[in-house]
């Protein structure tokens, strides 16, 4: 749940005895108004939930739900997913007859989604669309008309060489300021440029073999495309070698290098920056931050080991690239063939409707979404919300209290940053204007980067500008939620309060387990070992005790080795160091939730529901928010590349180190108990 500058769920009553451990009573049934909110037909009663609780708690439904062909992975948020697209088909297919006036928010979402729609066109076109972008790229003569010229496709929405654009500064949270960082690569990470095995060798010689085919459909000879390709892969394994880990770029101390344009010259002078800041549209830079210095610096290098003519080339294949998607099938379906099938395992593509809800999602997606709260998101879901929060935060602040390894002095600075939160629940309170924006209804490409050009000028142009303390970065409609540490606040769109992560009709135990607990892990992210580098108002600041940052460090590192042990496919294993911040924000944040529950039902009589008390139906919950199943392809690219762990083992993780999960459930031993010196708490 982090992005940059954000920290990338009808019942029978039964009776349920515990196998495991010591023996519990059979529960007192007891009559509710609630609305259940657990199918107990996904439960797999032939398992211990000590042994093994995601078995336990949703086996039956991994079972019975395989992955479909045009899925890598499916789950509780796929589900939702398609539920909600439902509801998105009827809105947009309203608004694409609304014959609304151009420029409102209906006109825009009905005619961009009606451009998608419009496979006739978009085929006849081809590569049309492009090609006065490939003649700026024909037209280069040297470095730097090559990374000028790279400025005008970022306009459009394709990326190359490096990345650059404005956002908070994280020292000074009362500013913007333009960062710069590595970028230009085809493949999901820098270790796929150096397979060490025979997948990864095999998906290196697909991705050639994916360059050969879009060059050829744009018009080159097979063997000139050949050539092609092996000229980009050559390039981008020397960019690549350049490049930070994704576990070294989460450190934002790492990350951060500010400097003024005269030092940058001087760290790669075979760029003149003044003149490329000038065509990208950043006037008046001061100072800005280099995420990535080795990388920048060593592009000099790069730049003179390749020939220019081998640089056009790789800024065609990534323009090209970039914008398959949106231009005819055979390009659509090649990019489809290599990104969805041999890194992920999608076999089929989704029908061209949900293909084009999903561009207008991307592209007009704050349009699509002030329409849908205007039919789906009940006001009041906000205030039972608040009140969860409310609870949360009561809870994280009575633990960091009594914490026994964090001195006083830290205590103070993390109660101050915790009072200093601040909540977005369903959506923004103003709307952006996007009326500016030209969308036909029959040009899809051209469509997509008029949006790109709006979103590059909106970016480049908060250079000097206040902090937009409004301002979103997900839309309503989006089934997630993130922290920001730049602002220090905590988003939740409209859409995943709904089942099963929110049900207003259900029991709160829940509630607490579902929404509570994804509450409880964005609060976590402020906390966890990237987010406790920041303080209260959003910047980078040490406010730890040299011992108590040595503490924080020896438990979390004890979470480290239990999710490197944790193996997927083909004896992948989970990153533990990649996977930490997500790691620790899901313990944290299960355990904020359970005693956030307990207050909740302070003084009141247990609902018992289906045979199951209140404490067992929230880790019910959780297992039902998390539950999953994925495409081996999926996830071995996943452990490669996402700083989240894997569902089943966000399941079951985190209640290996619980205590009070052991207790509810009466276990005294078993595989979900985590030996005492290897179990982890932290908040």
């Amino acid at each position: 749940m982090n992005a940059f500058n954000k920290t990338i769920i009808g019942l029978t009553a039964i009776t349920i005895t515990l196998a495991c451990g010591s023996s519990t009573e059979k529960p007192t049934e007891k009559e509710t108004d609630k609305t259940p909110a657990f199918n107990l037909s996904q439960i797999d009663s032939t398992m211990s939930p000590c042994e093994d609780f995601e078995q336990y708690a949703v086996g039956n439904w991994l079972k019975d739900n395989p992955v479909p062909e045009s899925e890598s992975r499916w789950g509780s948020f796929n589900i939702v997913h398609d539920a909600n697209e439902i509801k998105l088909k009827a809105i947009i297919e309203d608004a694409t007859k609304a014959n609304a006036k151009k420029g409102t928010p209906i006109q825009q979402v009905g005619d961009f989604y009606s451009s998608a729609l419009d496979s006739t066109t978009i085929n006849e076109l081809g590569i049309t669309p492009l090609k006065p972008l490939l003649a700026k790229i024909d037209a280069v003569t040297d470095i730097q008309s090559l990374v000028e010229t790279m400025t005008e496709l970022n306009r459009n929405g394709s990326g190359s060489i490096f990345s650059y654009g404005v956002g908070i500064d994280s020292k000074n949270s009362s500013q913007y300021i333009t960062y710069i960082s590595q970028g230009g690569f085809g493949l999901p990470d820098k270790s796929y440029y150096t397979p060490k095995d025979e997948r990864g060798e095999n998906i290196l010689v697909e991705y050639t073999k994916h360059i050969t085919a879009l060059f050829a459909l744009a018009g080159d000879e097979e063997a000139i495309a050949k050539e092609k390709a092996n000229a980009v892969v050559a390039l981008e394994t020397d960019l690549a070698a350049n490049s930070m880990s994704r576990v070294e770029s989460r450190d934002p101390l790492k990350t951060y290098n500010k400097m003024t344009v005269d030092e940058l010259q001087a760290l790669n002078p075979s760029i003149d920056w003044n003149a490329l800041f000038k065509k990208a549209g950043l006037n008046n830079i001061e100072n800005l931050v280099v995420r990535h210095t080795n990388y920048i610096s060593k592009l000099s290098k790069v730049f003179k080991t390749h020939e220019i003519e081998n640089w056009k080339t790789y800024m065609k294949w990534h323009l090209i690239n970039d914008m398959a998607s949106n231009l005819s099938h055979d390009f659509e379906s090649q990019r489809f063939s290599f990104y969805s099938t041999t890194l992920r395992g999608i076999s089929e593509m989704k029908p061209r409707w949900k293909r084009a809800l999903s561009k207008s999602n991307g592209n007009v997606g704050e349009q699509i979404g002030k329409l849908f709260v205007e039919k789906h998101f009940p006001e009041e879901s906000k205030q039972k919300v608040m009140d969860l929060i409310g609870n949360i935060n009561t809870v994280f602040k009575e633990r960091v209290e009594k914490l026994e390894w964090m001195g006083d002095a830290t205590k103070a600075k993390a109660l101050d940053k915790l009072s200093k939160f601040t909540y977005k629940i369903g959506y923004p309170d103003n709307w952006k204007d996007f009326s500016s924006i030209e969308i036909s209804n029959n040009t899809l490409a051209q469509n997509v980067m008029n949006v790109n050009n709006f979103g590059y000028t909106e970016n480049v142009e908060k250079l000097g500008q206040p902090i937009d303390k409004g301002e979103w970065g997900m839309n309503p409609q989006t089934i997630n939620a993130y922290y920001n540490p730049r602002m220090n606040e905590i988003v939740f769109p409209a859409a995943i309060l709904q089942p099963p992560f929110f049900n207003p009709e259900a029991d709160d135990a829940m509630n607490y387990g579902g929404i509570g607990g994804v509450i409880g892990h964005e609060f976590s992210h402020g906390f966890d070992d990237q987010g406790c580098k920041s303080d209260g108002d959003g910047n980078l600041n040490n406010w730890w005790e040299t011992q108590d940052s040595i503490n924080f460090a020896e438990r979390t590192a004890k979470l480290v080795n239990q999710f490197d042990a944790y193996e997927v496919a083909e004896g992948n294993h989970v990153d533990g160091k990649l996977t930490l911040g997500e790691n620790i924000a899901d313990i944290a944040g299960i355990t904020l939730s359970y005693y956030a529950l307990e207050k909740a039902m302070a003084g009141k009589e247990d609902p018992m529901i289906d045979g199951y008390n209140y404490k067992q139906r929230f880790f019910l919950s959780w297992a039902q928010v998390w539950h999953s199943n994925s495409k081996d392809a999926a996830i071995i690219n996943q452990v490669k590349t996402d700083n989240h762990s894997p569902t089943r083992f966000r399941t079951i993780g985190p209640l290996t180190n619980m205590v009070e999960f052991h207790s509810v459930f009466g276990c005294e031993e078993g595989k979900m108990i985590a030996p005492d010196s290897l179990r982890v708490t932290i908040w």
